[in-house]
């Protein structure tokens, strides 16, 4: 019995390794279809060859001013100390004059013709600007135009050959895992190569108008300003920032878009500043509860918040109004609508999709400039004064008067409810709302009065809404707000 048990097994033994082989084979004909579609590079080498010429290296030199020693000693004319007190006076006067400071980045030339890419903290208030190129010829540059939003700048040399370059490719087709190569200067060592992957794209740091490449190819120190290679050779961004807890890499380094920044370049060559569409509205992010609130079936969008003079106004856009469509490009949340926004063509005529009242509407706006728009804000200041206030929701609110209006310098013609605190563990202080605040619409309807407050929160109540949205304004700057009416 226990011989025939073997016999099996040993039967079964030659089909299962014929299937295990064909497996093998299955296997490796798959991973080498893997590699072939992934193009992975077996050097960059010539890519290194073909770019070096046109990465070049970016010294600036920038006056100092001398900083004041302070008071300086007496010294009675005869005294055996004179001399040393000379000395030690002169040394200090050396501390006081104007010096020179330089500081390294890196740059890449984008036409024959001279023009150069770079951040703009790389030229920022520098009085000279030289230019080093890989072959060692060096030539001054001039500034041509700088966009502190998007930390870029325009430089440009004059030669009496035409310069090799480099051209821009889309950011839009990079994805995460392909290929990238940073060049340029880091830590002032000169020419250097560093190679690595997309890691994530549109990453926002702190601007407006951020879309960084986040690479983990080396980028130190000097980097900054220098390209951001796909594996064809194109520019894909502009070598930027770090995160770093020692200021070395570490393999999180942030490249601007190209997209971003070839916008900008083409401005800033035609017109030496930059020309941003302005929608003239302010907004802020459509969140779960402002959602409910307004009974959307998304939160997504970009709520209006306030509507000055200007291009929104003029066409009928309204506070309240949830844009959802901008030229044709549907509207996730505000950083979208910024971009999109300040990416279009000044004077340009657009549709514009709201929400109002739970019905679309569509709204034709032609644009303005956006850096010809005056921002204006007004100071708050709030006390405790005897005024006559009521406790809801967690808010201690009071009808805005005269003392309370100058106290926060408001404008004559706004109404409201003032608050004067609000409890440490209510809804409303966990949403922001703070002393000083005044409301100015709750329901999407204007008050003025504790009844005309209490009288929308209890329509809101009887519609079974979970929450109720009041328009706030704080220093100027109107913001909505959905408080919970769940108990």
């Amino acid at each position: 019995m226990k011989a025939d048990i073997l016999t099996q097994t040993n039967r079964q033994t030659g089909p299962m390794r014929a299937m295990g082989a064909l497996m093998l084979g299955l296997v490796l004909v798959l991973a080498q279809a893997i590699s072939a579609n992934a193009k992975m590079p077996e050097s960059f080498a010539d890519l290194a060859d073909q770019v070096s010429p046109a990465v070049v290296n970016i010294t600036t030199s920038t006056t100092v001013a001398g900083v004041d020693q302070g008071p300086r000693p007496i010294v009675p004319e005869g005294s055996p100390l004179e001399d040393f007190f000379k000395d030690f006076l002169d040394r200090q006067q050396d501390g006081q004059r104007p010096r020179r400071s330089s500081a390294l980045g890196s740059g890449f030339v984008i036409s024959e013709d001279g023009y150069i890419v770079t951040n703009n903290h790389v030229i920022d208030k520098a009085d000279e600007i030289e230019i080093e190129f890989f072959s060692g010829e060096k030539l001054d540059a001039k500034l041509i135009g700088t966009d502190p939003k998007t930390d870029i700048a325009l430089l440009k040399v004059e030669s009496d050959k035409p310069l090799p370059f480099v051209s821009f490719g889309d950011s839009d087709a990079a994805r995460v895992g392909d290929w990238v190569v940073a060049v340029g200067n880091p830590l002032g060592q000169g020419f250097s190569v560093s190679a690595g992957i997309v890691s994530q794209r549109g990453r926002a740091l702190s601007g407006t108008y951020d879309d960084f490449i986040q690479t983990d190819a080396a980028i130190n120190r000097g980097n900054s300003g220098g390209p951001l290679f796909n594996v064809d050779a194109e520019v894909i961004g502009v070598n930027t920032a770090i995160l770093s807890p020692s200021g070395g890499s570490i393999g999180i380094g942030f490249s601007m878009a190209s997209n971003v920044v070839t916008k900008v370049v083409d401005q800033l060559k035609e017109f030496g500043e930059t020309r941003r569409g302005w929608l003239g509205v302010r907004i802020q992010d459509v969140t779960d509860d402002v959602a409910e609130a307004l009974e959307l079936a998304d939160a997504k969008g970009a709520l209006v918040t306030d509507v000055p003079d200007g291009p929104g106004k003029d066409s009928g856009i309204k506070a309240g109004d949830v844009i959802t469509t901008f030229d044709g490009n549907d509207v996730k949340d505000t950083r979208e609508l910024v971009r999109l926004v300040g990416n279009t063509t000044v004077g340009k005529a657009v549709r514009v999709v709201v929400i109002r009242d739970g019905k679309s509407e569509t709204l034709k706006v032609t644009l303005g400039r956006r850096e010809e728009a005056e921002a204006t804000a007004v100071p708050v200041a709030m006390d405790k004064s005897d005024v006559e206030e009521t406790t809801i929701l967690g808010m201690t609110v009071a009808v805005l008067n005269g003392d309370l209006r100058e106290q926060l310098g408001l404008d004559d013609g706004l109404e409201g409810l003032v608050v004067k605190d609000v409890a440490e563990d209510s809804d409303a202080y966990e949403k922001g709302l703070r002393a000083g605040d005044l409301i100015v619409e709750a329901g999407q309807q204007k008050i003025a009065s504790v009844d005309d407050l209490e009288a929308r929160i209890d329509e809101a109540k009887e519609a079974g809404r979970k929450s109720f949205l009041m328009l706030i304004r704080r220093e100027g700057d109107p913001r909505f707000v959905a408080l919970s009416l769940e108990e």
